[in-house]
């Protein structure tokens, strides 16, 4: 087994396959949404000064609406 080819029996790069990012983010939100509804009902965090916990979801829903946004402005300009 030889780690190095020529560039003559080089294969061609494989094609990118297209992707719909959206959905990952998508999903993403929702699980960082139900975690912080779930921390929020079990526990009060603001009151047992665990908020870190709290304060985690809501950076997660946030940087999630930023990808979601900048996904779907690459999904308009056709960079799927």
């Amino acid at each position: 087994m030889r780690l190095w080819l020529k560039d003559s029996e080089r294969r061609d790069d494989p094609i990118p396959a297209k992707t719909d990012d959206r959905l990952a983010v998508a999903v993403g939100l929702i699980a960082w949404v139900v975690a912080g509804v779930v921390v929020l009902v079990v526990s009060n965090p603001f009151a047992g000064g665990n908020a870190i916990v709290a304060w985690t979801c809501v950076a997660g829903v946030a940087l999630g609406l930023v990808g979601l946004a900048y996904t779907g402005r690459r999904h308009r300009r056709g960079h799927n």
